[in-house]
C-alpha cells in the first residue's frame, strides 16, 4: 500500500500490523519464480490474543519469497465484524486483487462479501466458512470442524469409559466453527456415550469468560471428569491456571485426573500433553492455512477455477452453497504421536 493510501485508510483500520505478509508456497507447484512480484493481496488477521492466530501470522510472513503475491500491510479486525468490513473495503479501495479474511461472525460478514463481489474482488475465507446467505467466496480454507467435535467426543468418551461429567468450553455460536464443533460433540455424546452428562458453556472465544464459567461449574459440580476446549489458543492457559489453583491439575494416569481434550494444536498444547496436564488436541494446520490461503488468493486474482475433488496436498475440495471449500487434514494428537515431526507446532519454536 502506498504511503498516501495508508494515511487515507488509517481512520478505517483499527490496527495495522506492519508485517510484510507472506505465505508458504503451493507445495509441489513451485515453478522457480520465487520472489517474483504478483497481484496485490490484502490479509485481515482476526485477532492477536490467540497463540493459534499469532502462529498463522508468522507462517504468512515466513514464505514471502515463494508467495508470488504482493501483500499489502495487514489489518487486524480484533474479532470485530465492523472493523473487518472496514478493513476489507480499504483493501478493495487500494488495489487488492483478492482478500484473505477469517470472519468470526460468519453471518454478519454478508455486507462485506456482497460489496466485494459487486466490485469483483474475490475472497478467500480462512478457518471459518461464511454462512450460505452471507455472499460468495472464491475458496474457504479450513479443516472439517465437525470432525473436531467428533474426535474430541470419541476420545473423552473412551477415556472416561462412557460415564461421568464433561464441561464443554464452546466457542462463539455465531461462528460456523463454534456451531460445527458444538453440534458434532453433542450428537456424538448423545449417540455413543449417553452415560456422560455434558455441560455446554458458551464463551464467545473469550478466555476470561471460559475461566469464569468453568469456575462456577466446578463449584456446582466438583466431580467433573473431563473438559473439552474448543480453542486451546485462548482456553488452555486460563483452564490450566484454574485447575492448578483448585488443586485439580493432576497428571494423566493419576487418581483424580480430569481428562482434557483441546483444539488448535499449538506448541503450548503439545507441551501440556508431554507434561500429562492435558490428554489430547486436534491439530489445526496453521501452516497449511497460511500456505493455501495465499495460493488460492493468487489463483483467484489470475481468474483460475477449481472443481470439487481430491487435491494433490492431501485434502478434499467440496462444494458449499456459496462457493468451494478446501478441507485440510487435522490429526488427533496424543502422547503417542506428540513428537511427530509432521505436526506444524513441532517446527514452530
Amino acid at each position: 500500500m502506498r504511503p498516501a493510501a495508508v494515511r487515507t485508510a488509517a481512520a478505517a483500520l483499527a490496527v495495522i500490523v506492519a508485517v510484510g505478509l507472506t505465505t508458504a508456497c503451493n507445495r509441489g507447484s513451485d515453478n522457480g519464480r520465487a520472489g517474483k512480484a504478483g497481484p496485490p493481496v490484502g490479509v485481515d488477521l482476526p485477532r492477536s490474543d490467540s497463540d493459534f492466530w499469532n502462529a498463522y501470522a508468522k507462517y504468512l510472513r515466513a514464505s514471502e519469497r515463494r508467495a508470488e503475491v504482493e501483500l499489502l500491510p495487514a489489518s487486524n479486525s480484533q474479532n470485530d465484524i465492523g472493523k473487518l468490513v472496514s478493513n476489507a473495503l480499504v483493501f478493495a479501495n487500494t488495489g487488492a486483487k483478492a482478500i484473505v479474511m477469517a470472519p468470526q461472525d460468519t453471518g454478519a460478514v454478508s455486507g462485506a462479501l456482497k460489496r466485494l463481489a459487486d466490485r469483483k474482488v474475490p475472497v478467500i475465507s480462512v478457518d471459518t466458512r461464511p454462512d450460505a446467505k452471507a455472499g460468495p467466496v472464491y475458496m474457504v480454507v479450513r479443516a472439517d470442524n465437525r470432525a473436531y467435535g467428533t474426535k474430541a467426543c470419541a476420545f473423552l468418551g473412551q477415556r472416561l469409559g462412557g460415564k461421568g461429567k464433561v464441561a464443554e468450553l464452546q466457542g462463539d455460536l455465531k461462528s460456523v466453527n463454534g456451531r460445527d464443533r458444538s453440534e458434532a460433540f453433542a450428537d456424538c455424546m448423545a449417540k455413543d456415550f449417553p452415560g456422560i452428562t455434558v455441560f455446554p458453556l458458551p464463551t464467545d472465544w473469550k478466555g476470561d469468560v471460559a475461566s469464569h464459567k468453568l469456575q462456577t461449574l466446578l463449584t456446582q459440580h466438583p466431580d467433573i471428569d473431563g473438559i473439552y476446549l474448543q480453542a486451546g489458543g485462548v482456553f488452555l492457559d486460563p483452564t490450566l491456571a484454574l485447575l492448578r489453583q483448585k488443586g485439580l491439575l493432576r497428571p494423566a494416569g493419576a487418581p483424580g485426573h480430569i481428562s482434557v481434550v483441546s483444539n488448535d494444536g499449538i506448541p503450548q498444547e503439545l507441551d501440556a500433553i508431554r507434561r500429562r496436564e492435558i490428554d489430547a488436541t486436534v491439530s489445526q494446520p496453521a501452516d497449511l492455512y497460511a500456505e493455501y490461503a495465499l495460493y488460492y488468493a493468487r489463483a483467484a486474482a489470475e481468474g483460475r477455477r477449481f472443481s470439487p475433488g481430491r487435491t494433490g496436498h492431501g485434502s478434499t475440495v467440496v462444494s458449499i452453497p456459496n462457493g468451494l471449500e478446501d478441507r485440510l487434514p487435522a490429526p488427533l494428537v496424543t502422547l503417542e504421536n506428540v513428537d511427530d515431526a509432521s505436526l506444524w507446532a513441532n517446527g514452530a519454536r
